[in-house]
């Protein structure tokens, strides 16, 4: 795979906005062990080389600051995930979680390997604190099934989840595909499905049977990826969260997706945004569930 420097690639890809430096306080209390569990660190680009592969290029997101709103937020634990323009190069997410972990902090990660992932890189992978390999389904060109099938099986062994971001209102067959394998299976961003195509939609319903069946888990993240408002609340969104939650709250996680690369909407402060949650699950004991026992059963178990 071919690489560029940091130079060519603001040269010919678009860099998106970066996150908003002032976070702010969530208007509720978090409750003790809160996991956030989707979020990345960028940079510094002239240190880790982003592929040529790529749509946007992201301004540095660095581990201090990654840090920094957790503290303000109220988050105590967390999951990094591989992000695309990194491709199969995990070096930052690895260096950002053993600098977490050397200090004893209660980390997780989610890489991203090729179908032919040895047994040995896994195991290094997994030392360094993977623990699930997310597969980027929601443009062409990705994985295909039956690579998705195989790499499901030997997961399994470790207790590994394949995460899939996933556009559900375009995939045909979800449910017999996630009900087939063999590992857990978490899907992001609350199905990435637009919408304007309502709560209704046949296969955002799948979605929904796949949770109350305990089939599948669902990431309550990445509202603005897919809302049809320009500004904080997102209104539309909730009815899609509440249907997710009220399918099952136990296979229910949050994440801020910071520091929210590539976005169509103006940046949100991400205090609001984690409010959002508050809207949707007014209940704090539902809350519970969503940012610390959930998270603990995918990520923590093996601690």
């Amino acid at each position: 795979m071919t690489e560029l420097s940091f130079t060519d690639l603001a040269n010919t890809i678009p860099f998106c906005a970066p996150a908003d430096p002032a976070p702010k306080a969530p208007r509720f209390v978090m409750p003790p062990g809160a996991v956030d569990c989707h979020a990345h660190v960028f940079g510094p680009a002239e240190h880790y080389a982003y592929t040529s592969e790529r749509t946007y290029t992201p301004p540095d997101a660095s581990l201090k600051a990654y840090q920094q709103l957790h503290q303000t937020l109220g988050i105590e634990r967390g999951v990094l995930v591989q992000p695309s323009v990194y491709g199969l190069d995990n070096s930052a997410t690895r260096d950002a979680l053993r600098a977490l972990r050397q200090k004893g902090r209660d980390y997780r990660g989610v890489a991203v390997v090729s179908s032919e992932v040895s047994e040995k890189q896994l195991d290094a992978l997994h030392q360094d604190g993977f623990r699930g390999i997310r597969l980027n389904l929601l443009f062409k060109g990705g994985l295909q099934w039956k690579d998705v099938v195989a790499l499901s099986e030997r997961l399994a062994a470790r207790r590994w989840h394949l995460q899939f971001l996933i556009d559900v209102s375009d995939v045909d067959e979800l449910e017999q595909r996630i009900k087939r394998l063999p590992t857990h299976c978490v899907i992001d961003h609350m199905g990435h499905m637009e919408a304007g195509k309502g709560v209704e939609h046949p296969k955002f319903q799948t979605l929904c049977r796949l949770l109350a069946d305990g089939h599948a888990w669902v990431k309550l993240s990445g509202a603005y990826r897919t809302t049809g408002r320009q500004h904080l609340p997102y209104e539309d969104i909730t009815p899609f969260a509440q249907a997710l939650i009220n399918s099952n709250a136990e296979r229910c996680v949050w994440g801020s997706d910071w520091p929210h690369p590539h976005i169509s909407v103006p940046m949100p402060n991400d205090g609001p945004l984690l409010d959002e949650l508050a809207n949707w699950a007014p209940d704090k004991h539902v809350r519970q569930r969503i940012l610390v026992d959930n998270p603990e059963a995918l990520y923590f178990a093996d601690s």
